[in-house]
Formats: C-alpha cells, structure tokens, sequence
C-alpha cells in the first residue's frame, strides 16, 4: 500500500520536476539584445525566445532605474517623462518558439534609460507550480552633444598590497549620459586586467575595483571612453612597519583635472 501511494505520488509530481527542470536548463528563456542605444528618440526591436517544451505566458513591462556606485541597479514605474509605445504588452509563446517585440520610445528630457522587462511564466494549464523568470532588454537615449572629458573625473585611486586590488571611483558631474568602453591595468610580468564596459550615469558616481594578481603592483591604469581616454595615477598603499609609513605614489600621464570644488 505504502508503495502504491509513493509511486502516485512520484507520477503526479514528475511533470512539475520536468518543468523545474527545463527552467534550470541555461538560456531557457532569453531575450535578444539586452542593450540598445539610440541618440534621442528610439525605433527599436528585440526579440524573446522560449527554448523550453513548455509554453510560456510573456508579459512586458517597461521600468526606469538607478544604478547604485557598486553596479547594482534599482527599479521603480517608468518615469512619467519617458513615453514608450509597445507593439504588444503580453504574448503566448509555444515551445521553441521566439516572437519579435517592436517599440518606440522618446523623453520630454534628455538623456534618458529604461529597461523593459520579459516576465516569464508556464502557460501549461493545470500547472501547479508557478515559476517566474524576469529578463531585460535595457535601451539608453542619448543627448545630442556627447560628454566632455571635464564632466568625468577620478578621485581616490588607490592599489592595497593587502588585499591586491586597485580601487577608484569614476565621478559623472555633467548631466550628460555616457557609457566607459573598457578598464584596462597593466603591470610588469603580470597579463593585464580587463574589466567590461559600463553606463555612466549624469551626475553618478561609480566604484571601479580590480583584482591584480601580479607580485608587484600595477603600474598603469586606463579609462576607455568612445571619444577619450583617462590614465590615472594612484597611490599604492601597503601595512607599514609601527611608526612609519608607506605609501607610493605611481604617476602616470594625468588626463583627469582635478575634482571642481564642492562636487
């Protein structure tokens, strides 16, 4: 009896852990690109994929968002200044099946950003378990005239012998948008670091930190920008002996002016 009512239980349980299953699987769902950029207005499109053999229940939402100085991003309503006009709000999509969205969005103001987020979710009726996975299609609008390099500055750059990382904080003081290309460091007898690029919002600050591996600390540290470059000098800090300091100063060219007074 004790056998009967467990293999019940297991057959009514095995469509629920294959659908758990499929949603485990990598790049089950997707949404394609995740970026776009546009300079003012956007007439754009993406697209969402269901790779699983489930059908899935899509709903899009637009949102705006703030980006805290450790990357991490906060999302609210879409700003009341940003107008974005979706070909459709929801979709059903069938097993392996993708569906392109079309928008088109402007902003009372420039720059402007949003995201619009692909809920999704099983359609399969009589599905008792609800899972539900969020995906982002991100578009930046642009302002007509792009950044200047005195918008952008660095301030406290330093590399711990301690810990092996060099640490600066990227400050935006315009109200331009702008986007950094590449962090690059670079040492003797050590592989540079790259780090991705990423947004720079208007009056934003951003921490950039980089895990060196090398014996000796870095020597060179570049911000990619589309129009400049900046290369940094920074302190090298380490543990000093009781009663004395040791702190070096590695110069390079200094392409950042220094921070305006009250920013």
């Amino acid at each position: 009896m004790q056998k009967k009512r467990l293999l019940k239980l297991a057959l009514k349980l095995l469509p629920q852990l294959a659908l758990w299953t499929v949603f485990a699987n990598a790049g089950a769902q997707q949404v394609q690109p995740v970026i776009m950029e546009y300079r003012n207005k956007a007439d754009g499109k993406f697209t969402i994929v269901n790779n699983t053999l489930e059908p899935m229940a899509v709903v899009l939402e637009p949102k705006s968002f703030s980006i805290s100085p450790d990357g991490r991003g906060t999302f609210t309503n879409l700003d009341p200044i940003i107008h974005v006009q979706l070909s459709t709000m929801s979709v059903k999509l069938q097993p392996l099946q993708s569906y392109t969205v079309f928008y088109k969005a402007d902003a009372e103001s420039y720059p402007a950003w949003f995201t619009i987020y692909s809920t999704f979710s099983a359609a399969r009726p009589g599905a008792s378990i609800s899972v539900r996975v969020q995906l982002p299609h991100t578009v930046y609008l642009y302002q007509g005239k792009p950044i200047s390099k005195d918008e952008v500055h660095i301030v406290n750059a330093r590399y711990s012998t301690t810990t092996h990382k060099l640490v600066c904080d990227l400050l935006n003081t315009g109200r331009s948008l702008t986007r950094v290309q590449e962090v690059r460091t670079s040492g003797a007898h050590t592989e540079p670091v790259t780090l991705a690029g990423f947004p720079l919002l208007p009056g934003s600050l951003r921490t950039i930190e980089v895990s060196w591996k090398g014996k000796e600390p870095p020597t060179a540290m570049s911000i990619a920008f589309d129009r400049f470059t900046l290369r940094p000098p920074f302190v090298v800090e380490a543990d000093p002996p009781i009663g004395k300091s040791s702190t070096a100063s590695v110069s390079q060219t200094n392409d950042v002016a220094p921070l305006p007074a009250g920013k």
